[in-house]
């Protein structure tokens, strides 16, 4: 009972629902089973494919130790719905899925999900401007030049600059490195350092690089505090002051006094139900409808953490500021509360950690669209994402001197590019423009 390693790349989600459902029609144990005084063969109890799928999928690399059985039957309701499955008399769609003894049989052919089309895409991320291009409106065939005879005097003046002869440059005509320009340059190599850590030909199949906004990019490096926390330009986009203490409440149980608020037996609890109603009535989960695909394919890369890691930094940078600070708040809770063994519990029917991942899951990462494993993808998600949340949510520091060195390097070349040096008036330079070695090169004629 083996489940392949599905690596990142798009259509991860479909590639996972196809797997599974091979797996499951292939090896699920069939036998003999009575009903109401009725023999019926190659079929199985609802439990006991309960029993079969959650092992399946806590063994797997692609899922992993988190699933629970309530998940399992979540998605065994999405067999019966997408007819992987059907009920001993053949019914299936419209029923509902229990953990039972009911009887279910595999029907004769079972359905897979085909791959979305999409357009063909371009093996450029984006292609921002040359440097050293002509304005737009300029054409280089009006720009005079003076035709140059070479004759073996200026050759030599051209070749030998002991005699400090140096021939007058010409305006080269270079774009000038806008804001725009430098908006441009953060987001075609945030993008290409992301498809290079994806392995991926092209972004366009995980990622609609159109949407991508530059500035949140920039804002999300340099508009933070000392904690690394986003800081808002716009007020009206941070969390709600009760929101905001509550969670400060229960990140520092129980310290929680200091913030001088009443105390009472279950008092957690309801402190901790105000957090996640909020969290639940979200218009959009935190990671974005827009980039869904773009981290389910990272998940893909869990194996090798010091990639997913990398590769989870940079997706996080593309969200706007407002949802990355909602998220780092969240997580640094959600973390410091698992780890408070001074926790009282906050519910009876899970563990502190399970109860983290399940509550705040689809917070997190949903699909727009309905994804028959976007639940379990997202408690993995969000499980990696809180054992590592520190690092993911810092600004990946290689890529951001990257950029800021190849920008750096644009304003050099356009100050150097847009100057003009006087021809001399003589050949005679003085010494100290020289170096050393030139110099007495220079003495010993």
């Amino acid at each position: 009972m083996e489940h392949r390693l599905v690596g990142p790349g798009p259509y991860r989600a479909t590639k996972l629902w196809n797997e599974t459902v091979e797996l499951f029609r292939a090896r699920m144990p069939l036998r003999k089973h009575r009903c109401r005084l009725k023999s019926y063969e190659c079929c199985f109890t609802a439990a006991e494919a309960v029993d079969w799928l959650h092992e399946l999928l806590r063994c797997s690399q692609n899922f992993g130790p988190e699933v629970t059985r309530k998940q399992t039957v979540q998605l065994l309701k999405k067999f019966l719905k997408n007819h992987v499955i059907e009920d001993i008399k053949g019914k299936w769609g419209q029923e509902d899925f229990e953990d039972n003894r009911h009887l279910y049989r595999f029907p004769p052919s079972s359905p897979l999900k085909p791959y979305p089309k999409k357009p063909p895409y371009q093996k450029d991320v984006i292609k921002f401007p040359g440097w050293n291009d002509s304005p737009a409106d300029t054409s280089q065939e009006n720009i005079p030049v003076r035709p140059v005879v070479m004759n073996s005097e200026m050759w030599f003046k051209r070749h030998s600059i002991a005699i400090g002869e140096v021939p007058a440059c010409r305006l080269v005509h270079r774009r000038q490195l806008t804001e725009a320009h430098v908006e441009e340059i953060w987001k075609s190599m945030t993008l290409s350092y992301l498809q290079k850590i994806l392995g991926l030909d092209s972004l366009e199949e995980v990622l609609d690089i159109k949407l991508v906004n530059s500035k949140f990019i920039i804002h999300n490096v340099y508009s933070v505090s000392k904690q690394g926390v986003v800081i808002l330009d716009d007020k009206s986009k941070e969390l709600p002051h009760w929101v905001l203490s509550a969670m400060k409440c229960l990140a520092n149980w129980p310290n929680c006094s200091d913030l001088k608020q009443p105390m009472y037996l279950g008092f957690e609890k309801d402190v901790f139900k105000t957090i996640a109603d909020y969290y639940s009535h979200l218009k959009e989960p935190l990671l974005t409808f827009h980039l869904f695909d773009a981290f389910v394919s990272v998940l893909g890369l869990l194996q090798k953490e010091k990639m997913a890691v990398e590769a989870f930094q940079i997706c996080c940078l593309l969200l706007p500021p407002e949802n990355r600070r909602k998220l780092q708040l969240l997580m640094r809770m959600m973390a410091r509360i698992c780890l408070n063994k001074e926790m009282p519990p906050l519910c009876d029917g899970f563990g502190t950690r399970t109860l983290m991942v399940q509550t705040f899951s689809r917070c997190i990462l949903c699909s727009k669209d309905e994804v028959d494993l976007d639940e379990l993808l997202a408690a993995r998600l969000v499980t990696f994402l809180m054992d590592n949340y520190q690092e993911i949510l810092k600004v990946p520091l290689a890529l951001q001197t990257s950029i800021e060195e190849r920008v750096a390097h644009l304003r050099r070349v356009q100050a150097f590019g847009c100057c003009t040096l006087p021809r001399p008036h003589s050949l005679s330079w003085p010494f100290s423009v020289f170096p050393a070695f030139l110099q007495d090169k220079t003495r010993s004629r």
